[in-house]
């Protein structure tokens, strides 16, 4: 038996994620300096930064112009073009895996944002190795998704609380769960070398997620 895909119902361009992870990436991209015709992707938007919502902040908040997102959920991508219209005809459907882009898009980027994505994937290492691609020589790329370290997947055992956070039940769920060394050790395999890291969210060591920038 073949497995389809789930769509993922979007409602709203936001997730309860976007306020705790959009402030730390608009912090790394000023640092980075980018010229405001920099082209940037958001790559799989729907998980974290909801439909459309991070591309939207960058486009009007701070002058990136050339700024496009896709995500394989056409509810996602119905929700950016119609919360967004200005930027409705950046945003397009598009399968992590397949590594042809739209012709009308450009094809290699300045910058390019995964915002809680693969967690939700089969094989990220398929999906690093197309972002790899779409981006240009020496430019960045910054990546979270939700942290697991020790400290913390122990407190999810002994208050009985894994098999909500662990919910093998979800047809829309997780189904990768990275520590900060396997993140590390994806990153490394694709070519991309670590510049900076972030826990975001709760105590130290029991974050709700984590950030890299990193660079080709």
């Amino acid at each position: 038996m073949q497995c389809k895909y789930v769509e993922y119902k979007w409602q709203t361009p936001e997730t309860c994620a976007h306020d705790y992870i959009v402030p730390v990436i608009i912090k790394i991209i000023r640092k980075l300096g980018l010229p405001f015709d920099s082209k940037i992707l958001d790559a799989g938007y729907g998980g974290g930064g909801g439909g459309g919502g991070l591309a939207y902040t960058l486009y009007n908040h701070f002058g990136f112009k050339n700024v496009y997102g896709f995500d394989a959920s056409k509810s996602g991508i119905d929700v950016a073009k119609n919360s967004f219209p200005e930027i409705a005809e950046k945003f397009f459907i598009h399968n992590t895996y397949e590594f042809k882009l739209p012709d009308y898009i450009p094809q290699r980027f300045d910058l390019i944002i995964s915002m809680e994505v693969i967690e939700h994937l089969y094989n990220p290492k398929a999906y690093l190795a197309n972002i790899n691609q779409w981006l240009k020589n020496d430019v960045y790329l910054i990546l979270t998704t939700p942290y697991h370290g020790y400290l913390k997947n122990l407190l999810i055992a002994l208050t009985g609380k894994f098999d909500r956070h662990v919910d093998s039940l979800c047809d829309v769920g997780h189904i990768k769960f990275f520590s900060r060394e396997t993140l590390y050790r994806l990153l490394k395999e694709a070519g991309i070398k670590l510049l900076k890291y972030y826990g975001l969210g709760r105590l130290p060591f029991l974050w709700k997620s984590m950030v890299v920038a990193a660079k080709k």
